[in-house]
């Protein structure tokens, strides 16, 4: 696959599970609402950087893998397809769950160090996030990227995670923006499982 088109799966499909809601979307709206806007942002930076932690023991662990075992390697990439799939399907499926941030008070405010510490932790403690980074780079392995390619995907994955919970920290607490983010969160997350369906299949059959 050229190195742009595997960019554009790679950073699209990551973008579209960022954007659905999960353990780094709650915590972004918490201490955005409940501290600052600044420390939202703070927070934002930390998910980024966990994202790099992600990236880091997937790419190493599934190059191992790739060298030394070409089995093992095919069981990960059919569990992280029928994962991928999984999670495609229960996106498309599910109802979506209003956000209601009318009565959340504002107290001190914490440091911008344990801001990005708990974005940090939330991120890397994810179950779900580990799956995903496991299943996205044994399709993107797959494609014998060189090294420039794999550090434009994961500069690229990393700025979308602290970009997006940025936007989160800074606007979900305007009635307008959450009002839209309601009303399309259905549409979204029938986008992202539908993404991720064709995804499975390309890791399958590519």
């Amino acid at each position: 696959m050229e190195p742009i088109s595997l960019i554009a799966i790679a950073t699209l499909s990551h973008l579209l599970a960022v954007i659905s809601p999960g353990p780094d979307f709650v915590m972004a709206l918490k201490n955005s609402l409940t501290y600052s806007r600044k420390t939202g942002i703070y927070t934002a930076i930390g998910f980024g950087i966990g994202i790099g932690v992600h990236i880091l023991y997937s790419f190493a662990g599934l190059a191992i893998l790739i060298s030394q075992s070409e089995g093992l390697f095919n069981i990960i990439k059919y569990l992280g397809a029928a994962y991928l799939f999984y999670i495609g399907i229960k996106s498309i499926l599910e109802k979506s769950n209003k956000i209601s941030l009318g009565n959340t008070a504002h107290i001190q405010d914490i440091t911008p160090l344990k801001a990005i510490s708990m974005g940090f932790l939330t991120n890397v403690l994810n179950p779900k996030a580990s799956l995903f980074f496991l299943s996205l780079f044994t399709y993107i392995l797959q494609s014998h990227p060189n090294s420039v390619t794999l550090i434009i995907i994961s500069a690229l994955l990393m700025i979308n995670t602290a970009l997006w919970f940025s936007l989160v920290a800074i606007f979900f607490n305007i009635s307008y923006i959450q009002k839209q983010y309601n009303q399309y969160q259905n549409l979204i997350g029938k986008v992202l499982g539908i993404f991720l369906i064709g995804i499975a299949f390309l890791l399958v059959f590519n």
